[in-house]
């Protein structure tokens, strides 16, 4: 349980503490930190994250959390308190009517009442919230209810099992895509000569990488990874072609987009050359994930490994149980009869990037240049750590340099784009994967958001290790002001600013480092450090990233 404490809800927390064994109560700084921290326990565990606020701005601090939520498709849980019946209307500390603020952004957000209703109220928004597409409920409980005493049939729930996605107790089995919308495709597919796969978060927080990524393989489908599928095909894959991701999708001519919106980090599904585009076929959990504003040439809705199982199989002939004529094909051939040069030639734009990128990521210039940061971080990552991103420019080069090499250890704000997510991520990181290295990379834009959050980090023994990009400015915003206006303004912050100092006030320990031969030891410190470490690193500010979008 996530939460800052706040007297409307000292009920929860007394049957947290009372409870055999105790639910684990996690305290933070600031409410939009503690959501944060529920959803991403949700994205790295595929269980709905539970977050508790307090009544008035306990909820409103709590909102653009809720909204990142929503854009991600996290099944999140946010229970809070709420001014009494009986005065109602009467000016009670903290009275608001919540549940008309967090309609827009969450699957359903109401009030309980009645404390016999309280049970059954909660049960039904972990269902809910778990339930494809999976999202946000929002429940909060009048002060009579929670405080009051009542006889009530508890719902039961079965546990999930290990390492399986979760599906909430009592919600009825995913739904599988039509038939007939999977045989459409895999006629679009036979027909491709130039097709591409996009792989999105849905596909691993549905549980489908293991389906996704059978398919990718039989039907020798070239695969660009966003958001969590990151890591599907793990990096070096010669199928996996997400550095040349504007290559494949300018020159394709059928691209499949699976488990993720076709929004403006996919230009809003306009592909191919502008005098041929290409088709364009969206596959998504449920079907009002089903894109409405571009045009398709075919679509599917329902759960996406039963998607990919169904395809795989009706394209290379095997049977839905297993066996698979695959052998009968020479090595490395498709099923599909796409043109045998289109993944070759995406390899070598791949390799072409990743050359070009050497010299970057050694960079010796003074001041830093990001990229080297990324240079240092990639010798040291291990193959099972959570890499988040908090930040503008620093962070898209982060999404730029790591490919993980397994999936679901990514996080990062997404479509959203709301800045403070970093802290809460990096405390549920700590939690929910105690055995993996935590890495945060936040912008010194950002770290204006939450940073506070690393005295949670001290305070609950969450060894995380942080590296600040520090240019001194909000690059995202003072390199396009300036080539719209010719200057920039309200885009400079404190030049070498001391982040790291702020951390060690709070408990934590750090660095500055200005030099690029001092990236890499400070990092060696910062992982063996058994406490929050934040490895602040001034950057060249005249430095930006290379965007080819500004998602509006």
């Amino acid at each position: 349980m996530f939460t800052l404490s706040g007297g409307h809800v000292f009920p929860l927390y007394d049957a947290a503490v009372k409870t055999d064994p105790p639910l684990r109560l996690v305290d933070v700084r600031h409410e939009q930190t503690a959501v944060f921290a529920a959803e991403a326990t949700a994205r790295l565990t595929r269980t709905p994250g539970l977050a508790v606020v307090t009544a008035g701005p306990g909820v409103t601090n709590s909102v653009s959390a809720v909204t990142t939520a929503w854009f991600n498709g996290a099944p999140v849980v946010v229970l809070a308190g709420r001014a009494p019946d009986y005065r109602w209307g009467a000016g009670s500390l903290q009275e608001i009517d919540h549940p008309p603020l967090l309609a827009p952004v969450t699957k359903a957000a109401g009030t309980e009442h009645e404390t016999a209703k309280v049970a059954a109220a909660v049960h039904e928004a972990f269902r809910l919230a778990s339930s494809p597409h999976r999202g946000p409920v929002f429940l909060d409980f009048s002060l009579e209810a929670i405080y009051g005493e009542a006889a009530a049939d508890l719902p039961v729930s079965e546990p999930a099992p290990a390492q399986a996605p979760v599906r909430a107790p009592a919600q009825a089995p995913a739904q599988a895509p039509d038939e007939a919308d999977v045989s459409r495709i895999a006629a679009l597919l036979r027909t491709a000569q130039r097709p591409v796969l996009v792989l999105g978060s849905d596909v691993w927080l549905g549980g489908a990488e293991a389906a996704a990524r059978q398919a990718a393989q039989e039907l020798r489908l070239p695969v660009i990874a966003n958001g969590q599928a990151r890591g599907i095909l793990p990096r070096g894959h010669d199928l996996l072609v997400t550095r040349a991701r504007s290559a494949a999708l300018r020159e394709a001519d059928l691209v499949i987009v699976a488990g993720t919106p076709l929004d403006f980090r996919l230009g809003y599904g306009s592909f191919g050359p502008q005098e041929s585009p290409a088709r364009v076929v969206h596959v998504a959990d449920a079907p009002d994930g089903i894109a409405t504003h571009t045009e398709l040439a075919a679509s599917a809705a329902g759960d996406l490994s039963a998607f990919f199982t169904a395809l795989t199989a009706e394209l290379t002939g095997a049977s839905l149980t297993g066996a698979s004529p695959t052998a009968a094909r020479p090595a490395g051939a498709s099923p599909i009869g796409a043109d045998p040069g289109w993944g070759p030639r995406l390899a070598e734009a791949v390799q072409a990037a990743r050359a070009a990128d050497a010299p970057l990521l050694a960079s010796a210039a003074e001041p830093v240049h990001p990229a080297r940061i990324y240079g240092e971080l990639l010798k040291v990552l291990d193959d099972d750590a959570v890499v988040i991103g908090d930040g503008g420019d620093f962070v898209s080069f982060a999404g730029k340099y790591v490919e993980p090499e397994r999936p679901g250890g990514w996080l990062d704000p997404g479509p959203f784009g709301c800045l403070g997510t970093g802290l809460g991520y990096a405390i549920a990181a700590r939690i929910a994967r105690p055995a993996a290295q935590v890495v945060l990379l936040l912008g010194d834009g950002a770290a204006g958001f939450s940073l506070m959050d690393a005295d949670t980090l001290v305070r609950h023994r969450l060894p995380v290790v942080i590296i600040c990009g520090n240019n001194g400015g909000w690059g995202l915003e003072k390199h396009p002001m300036r080539a719209i206006y010719g200057y920039d303004v309200a885009a400079e912050l404190q030049p070498g600013c001391r982040y790291d100092e702020v951390v060690r006030a709070l408990g934590g320990a750090g660095e500055l480092v200005t030099t690029p031969d001092g990236i890499a030891p400070a990092l060696r410190r910062a992982f063996a450090a058994d406490a929050p470490y934040l490895v602040n690193v001034v950057t060249d500010a005249e430095i930006a990233y290379p965007r080819s979008t500004t998602g509006v």
